[in-house]
Formats: C-alpha cells, sequence, structure tokens
C-alpha cells in the first residue's frame, strides 16, 4: 500500500490537480472562474492582429519562424521527458497541428496568448518538478499499458486480468490531458498566421513568407540542438522572439518575459533529478547496485536526453550508468584484467565463465587476432576498449549521437577512444555500411537499440534499417576473406532471436552460429564453424551456452523495417491511443463551433495526402542519406523549398496548377512506388541527392501547385487552411498503416487522398469565398 501511495496515487493526484488548474484557468472545464480572473486573463494575454500591411508582414515572418521552432522543440522535450512519446512522437506532431488548426478556425477570435503560456507552464512544473516520485510515475506510463502492447517497446508492469486494463487505463488518463495541453500551446499561433495570410495584400507573397520563415525555425533549432543545448535555452530563444514580436504591447511583452523566466527556472530546477534507478537495470550485481553515487549529470544530445550517472567505491569511478530518456541505455565498465582482478566483487558475472568470454570479448575467440575491425553503435566505448584489448590494430567506431561518443571520450575508463588505433565516425550504421568501401576482419554490431524514432514525420526508429535483409547484407559484403560478423541483441523476446536467425539464414543458405551469453550472440563468416570445431575450449563454450528460445515472427525488410514488431498489423496500442485522440478532437471540434456542412473537404484531403507524402519521403530518404538529425533537417528544408518553387510557379502561372498539376502528381507518385529506393543506392552522395530529388520528392511540388492555387482560389481563408492542417492529423494517424502494408503502401493511400480532393475541389469558389460541401467520398465527418 505504501507503494501504490508514494510512487502512483500521490504522482497522479499531483498530475491531475496541476493539469486541472492550467484547463480551469483557461475557462476548459465546467466550474466556474472568478470573474476577475477572466478580466486579468485578457488584460494581459489578450491582443488583436494588427492590420498595417509593413508590420504584419514583420509579425508573420517572427510568429511563423517561432511557431515551426515551438513544434520542434515540444515534439524533442515532451518525447524526451514521458518515455512513451519517445517512441510514438508523431502523436505529439499530431495534438500540434490539431491546435494550430484549431487556431486557424477561431482566428477571428480575438487571440488569447495565455492559451500557449498557461500550458506552457503546466508542462514545465509537471515535466520537470523534482520530485522523484513524479519523475518515475510520469516514465512508468509506457509500462502501465505493456501489457496491451504488441511491440517491443514498453515494459510489463502490471499483470494481467483488471490490472492490466487499470494500467491502461491510468497511463490513458494521464497521456490525454497532456496531448491536450501540447496542442493548446499551439492555438495562438495558429490564429495569428492564419489571420495575417488572410489580411494580407498578396496572399501567395505571404504564404511564401510564411514557408520561408518555417525553414528559418527549423534551422534555428537544428543549430541549438548541434550545440547539445539543454531546454531552457530552447525556452529562452522562443521568450526572446515572442518578446521581439510583441515588443509593442507592454502588458503582452511583460507577460511573455515572466513565464518564459518561470519556464526556464523549472526547466533548470528539473535537471537535477537522477533517472539512476538500480532496481530496472537488469543483470546488475548486488556489489555494483550497493556502490555510492558519484554524482548524476544531464546532457542533451542532437537525438535524445542523456543522464549519466557515476558510482564508486567511495574512492573513484568504478562504473558509469548511462540512461536515455529515462531508459537505460548502457553500462560503461572497466574490463581491463588488472582492473578486473583488483576488484572482483563488481564482476560476478565473471564467476562462471572466464573474462576473456566476457560478452564484450566474446566475438574475439571466434576469430584470429583481427586486424582491422568496425563496431557499429560504439557508444560510450565498451566495444572499442574489447577490440583494442584483443588485439586490433586498425578500429573504426561509428556512433550516431556525437555526444554520447565524446562522453565516451570522456569517461571510458579504459580511454579507448583516446587510442591512436581507432577512428571515430558519427553516422548512421546502416549509412556507414552502404557508402564505405573498407573491408575488415571483424564487424561487431553491439545491440544497436535507440529508444527513439529518427523523426517526429516517422515511425521509423533510428537503428530500424540495420536489421533489415539488405542491412544484414551490406554488413556481410564488408568482411574480408576469412572475415567474421558478430551480431547482438538481447534475448527479452524470444521473436529477436527468431528474426535475426531466419534473416541470416535467408542470406547465407545456412544458420548463424548461435550463443546465449546474457544476450543472443549471431556469428557469420567463413570458417567460423571449423574454428570452433578445432578448439575443444571454444567448442565446449558454445554447447554449454545454447541459445534455444524462439518463436516465429515475420521477416524485416527495408520496406517493412519494424524489428521491433513481432508480425505485421496496426499495433493494437497505436489504435487506441489514434481513435482516443481522434474523439477528443471531434468533441473540441464540435464544442468550438464548427459545422460539418461548412467543413472544407478540398482542403483536408490535400492535407492527409501530403502528410502520406511526407513521411515516406522522410523514410527512404533515411534509407539513402542514414536516420541521422541532420538528414532529416535537411530533407524537412529541401521539401519546404520546392513549396517555396510552387508559390513562385502559381503566382507567375496562374492557370498552372489545374488539371496538369494532377496529372504530373499522380504520375510522380505512380514513379514514387515503381521505382524500388534500393535503385537509388548510387555511390556519390550528390548523384544519390540529385536522383532522389527528382524521383522521390517531385511529387511535393505538384502538390505544392495544387494546394497554393487552391489557397488563392480560396482568397487564403482561414478555415482552408484550418481544414489542411486537421487532414495533416488524419495523414500523421494513418502513418500507422505502414506496420502493416509497408512503407511503399503509403504513397497508394496518399494518391487516395488526392484523387478525393480532386473529386472535392469544386466546394473552393471562384470568387474567394468558400462553398459549402459535402464530402464526395467515403471518408465523411462522423456525425
Amino acid at each position: 500500500m505504501t507503494y501504490w501511495l508514494q510512487s502512483v496515487l500521490l504522482p497522479l493526484m499531483f498530475s491531475f490537480l496541476l493539469m486541472g488548474a492550467a484547463y480551469w484557468s483557461l475557462g476548459l472545464l465546467p466550474v466556474p472562474r472568478p470573474a476577475g480572473l477572466s478580466a486579468l486573463m485578457d488584460r494581459w494575454g489578450g491582443l488583436e492582429v494588427e492590420r498595417d500591411s509593413r508590420s504584419s508582414l514583420r509579425d508573420l515572418l517572427l510568429i511563423s519562424a517561432a511557431g515551426l521552432f515551438l513544434e520542434l522543440l515540444l515534439v524533442r522535450w515532451v518525447s524526451s521527458e514521458i518515455r512513451i512519446f519517445a517512441y510514438f512522437k508523431n502523436m505529439v506532431l499530431v495534438a500540434c497541428f490539431f491546435g494550430f488548426g484549431l487556431g486557424c478556425y477561431l482566428s477571428r477570435r480575438r487571440v488569447q496568448l495565455t492559451y500557449m503560456l498557461v500550458p506552457l507552464l503546466a508542462l514545465a512544473a509537471l515535466l520537470e518538478f523534482p520530485w522523484h516520485a513524479l519523475t518515475n510515475f510520469l516514465q512508468s506510463l509506457s509500462e502501465y499499458v505493456g501489457g496491451l502492447a504488441d511491440v517491443h517497446v514498453f515494459g510489463r508492469h502490471f499483470g494481467g486480468g483488471p490490472r492490466l486494463y487499470f494500467g491502461a487505463l491510468l497511463a490513458f488518463a494521464v497521456i490525454t490531458p497532456v496531448a491536450g495541453l501540447v496542442a493548446l500551446v499551439m492555438v495562438p499561433v495558429g490564429q495569428m498566421v492564419a489571420r495575417h495570410l488572410e489580411i494580407a495584400g498578396d496572399g501567395i507573397s505571404a504564404y511564401s513568407a510564411n514557408v520561408a520563415a518555417s525553414i528559418a525555425g527549423i534551422w534555428m533549432f537544428t543549430g541549438i540542438c548541434f550545440l547539445s543545448s539543454p531546454p531552457q535555452v530552447w525556452f529562452g530563444m522562443m521568450g526572446l522572439v515572442l518578446a521581439v514580436l510583441f515588443w509593442r504591447r507592454a502588458a503582452v511583452r511583460n507577460l511573455v518575459v515572466v513565464s518564459f523566466v518561470l519556464i526556464c527556472a523549472f526547466v533548470w530546477t528539473g535537471q537535477s533529478v537522477s533517472d539512476y534507478r538500480p532496481e530496472r537495470w537488469f543483470g546488475i550485481s548486488s556489489a555494483v547496485a550497493n556502490l555510492k553515487l558519484g554524482g548524476t549529470k544531464t546532457f542533451w544530445s542532437p537525438y535524445q536526453k542523456l543522464t549519466l550517472t557515476a558510482l564508486t567505491d567511495g574512492k573513484e569511478p568504478v562504473r558509469y550508468v548511462l540512461n536515455t530518456n529515462g531508459s537505460w541505455y548502457q553500462d560503461i565498465m572497466n574490463l581491463d584484467p588488472q582492473f578486473v582482478r583488483d576488484h572482483p566483487l563488481y564482476y560476478e558475472e565473471l564467476t562462471d565463465i572466464p573474462l576473456s568470454y566476457h560478452r564484450y570479448n566474446l566475438p574475439y575467440r571466434f576469430v584470429p587476432p583481427p586486424e582491422s575491425v568496425l563496431i557499429l553503435g560504439a557508444g560510450m566505448g565498451n566495444d572499442v576498449a574489447a577490440a583494442l584489448r584483443n588485439g586490433a590494430k586498425h578500429v573504426v567506431a561509428v556512433e550516431i549521437d556525437p555526444l554520447i561518443q565524446q562522453l565516451g571520450r570522456e569517461y571510458n575508463l579504459e580511454h579507448a577512444y583516446q587510442n591512436r588505433a581507432v577512428v571515430s565516425v558519427v553516422d548512421d550504421a546502416r549509412s556507414y555500411v552502404q557508402n564505405t568501401d573498407e573491408r575488415f576482419d571483424l564487424i561487431v554490431s553491439s545491440i544497436l537499440d535507440s529508444h527513439t524514432t529518427q523523426s517526429s514525420f516517422t515511425n521509423i526508429r533510428t537503428d530500424n534499417y540495420v536489421y533489415t535483409r539488405e542491412g544484414i547484407e551490406h554488413m556481410q559484403r564488408l568482411l574480408k576473406p576469412g572475415g567474421l560478423l558478430s551480431l547482438s541483441f538481447n534475448s527479452e523476446r524470444p521473436w529477436f532471436a527468431s528474426r535475426i536467425r531466419d534473416v541470416m539464414t535467408s542470406i547465407n543458405g545456412r544458420p548463424p552460429l548461435m550463443v546465449y551469453l546474457g544476450a543472443n550472440f549471431f556469428l557469420v563468416g567463413n570458417g567460423v564453424e571449423d574454428r570452433v570445431a578445432a578448439n575443444a575450449e571454444l567448442r565446449g563454450f558454445v554447447q554449454a551456452h545454447p541459445l534455444t528460445r524462439f518463436e516465429n515472427a515475420a521477416p524485416t525488410t527495408d520496406d517493412w523495417p519494424y524489428f521491433y514488431q513481432r508480425q505485421r498489423g496496426v499495433p493494437m496500442i497505436v489504435a487506441l491511443f489514434s481513435a482516443l485522440l481522434l474523439g477528443v478532437c471531434w468533441v473540441v471540434l464540435r464544442r468550438a463551433g464548427m459545422e460539418t456542412g461548412n467543413f472544407q473537404w478540398h482542403f483536408f484531403y490535400l492535407g492527409a495526402g501530403f502528410m502520406l507524402m511526407e513521411v515516406q519521403i522522410i523514410s527512404k530518404i533515411a534509407l539513402l542519406f542514414g536516420t541521422t538529425w541532420l538528414v532529416n533537417s535537411v530533407v524537412i528544408t529541401a521539401l519546404l523549398f520546392l513549396i517555396l518553387l510552387a508559390n513562385a510557379t502559381v503566382a507567375r502561372f496562374p492557370a498552372a496548377a489545374r488539371t496538369p498539376a494532377y496529372v504530373g502528381l499522380f504520375l510522380t507518385l505512380a514513379i514514387c512506388w515503381w521505382v524500388p529506393v534500393e535503385a537509388l543506392l548510387l555511390r556519390g552522395a550528390l548523384l544519390r541527392a540529385v536522383y532522389a530529388m527528382l524521383l522521390l520528392c517531385s511529387p511535393v511540388y505538384f502538390a505544392g501547385l495544387i494546394f497554393t492555387s487552391s489557397f488563392a482560389k480560396a482568397g487564403f481563408r482561414a478555415e482552408a487552411f484550418g481544414a489542411n492542417l486537421f487532414g495533416a492529423v488524419i495523414g500523421g494517424l494513418l502513418e500507422a498503416l505502414s506496420f502493416w502494408t509497408g512503407i511503399r503502401s503509403l504513397v497508394v493511400v496518399a494518391a487516395g487522398c488526392y484523387l478525393l480532393a480532386l473529386l472535392a475541389r469544386g466546394g473552393v469558389a471562384a470568387t474567394g469565398k468558400l462553398a459549402a460541401t459535402v464530402p464526395s467520398a467515403p471518408a465523411a465527418a462522423p456525425s
């Protein structure tokens, strides 16, 4: 009972009270507010959008850049602090799109900046409050839905029966209002952007300014991520931009400054809470669990929140624990033989096996002393140190996260990265193996588990493409004659072992050599079986550590790379969460007074189609150039530049975006579907970029022609923009279909959405007024 009270009930009550207070203060709960509170919030936070053309353009540029910056900030921050959003980042993105779209529909109402500031303050207080029980509770929300999950991203906190459903209900009860706060933050942004576009004298120029400023917002955020800055810097920059935007309105400016100072203070305070929990660290020995904490440091890499905890024996650090987004990621240990002999209590696992067979040393028992070693997923250097201890003269260490690699240089207990034999490479593992010409005696792929998706626009995790059939084939091509590939992964789910075994068997015509040593090891190479047979000690070890737990699983390919999902199909947890979000969105829209008879279905279908098209483009280009944060930013920027090009075309040739644009769109979508992405894996990044732009990204140009011409025909009305964003919400949720059909099929779904848009374009009146339309396809909104 004490555990439930301290770890669940009290944090739950605090969360509900905090979020309830935010909703109540904004008048969104059926509980009366004091009249003075409403007047005070309107006085300090209310504002009208100015109609002066010069100030309007300046304000449009600032709010557009700030809006995109804020969207990326929310996706990154919320998904780092609540683990369930790290696996499904597009849920935060969907909430942002919905809030922006709702703001468009409310653009003629007085803007209340408190709808941004109050939710931000509530989120900062909730996510960063320095209370260990609350931090652990929020991180455990993903485990509460673990029993309903049919993908391997959640733990198993509750047992079966009623407790399972109670846990899921508890998680949804917290996650839903959090998503609601995220959506509310974007409402004032949508109001201001839509109103500026509507009152602009030249709508196409204003829309182009909006897109160009959005590009600036992307690179503002990309730049501070490159510097590994913490969230207080992100919020500080956001507050500065808003202060400049509202500089002439003293009351609003002062409210912004005070609010963001408080937010930064909350975030700074929250960094003092350690997420190190020895009871969650699987395989830990009792001696290590009783080590003293030598302090925890928090870092923010371009990908995730990192916390590094030092464990000391009272004199010096003997181990470090690295967590990412609140999940255990890696323990950094010293396996130098002399150190192990001096500290035997900290290596309980070595009571049954000699040090030479420890999991980091194990691959080197199956191959002659390697001249050259490639390490994929080098992390903070455990595998790098193992290669050096076992005689490697040349080690290429590939790690996608530059900050993790930098931490390895500073904190690796054997100083592995400082050795001159080591070449450090910051790159995605799949990108490196398919673009290098170097060959190796040994390739070590060491449990590449990213714990996060590579972008908010796609459900591809940064390590997914490593474990496909094509990815493993690329690894094996880099082996020298007689070389060895050692691929390891954890043993938590038996179907992981089946999947890797079956993929390797399909490539080589025979199963790999398999060993279980706390993790599953799969070894492939010419002559490895002969070396085992000829070495009695090694043969005995293999026979004593067999890998025996298997369950069937669908094979992973570059089109269906979902390594953490056992079988094809939309995961239950995604379907339930999507249905819940749609239900909440529908209730909110009805309460906001939206009428389905006046809903602009043409723009809705355009938004859904564009989102699906963008998702599959980003997923495919990630395969060509790597699933890195920089590639993601470059791709989104390129797509926005294509929209700018489409705007310029419509401004110069207004008739260009009619039937010819639809023809070009459907033709280029057909090419995207027909041409396999493997055909674009050409030597030379420039050549690949040119072909990717021509074959994969060209549909964006034609889609831009269609949207901009329709938007102009509608008089750049806010309702059209809002409907387009609501369509993007549906497109973001429909992305989950790729869990069932594969990424390639999203092209077909996107084409279907554009076909519906073509059939519904009669609802856009030539006079610039929006005509009421009835959906001309089965996707009618519920009534």
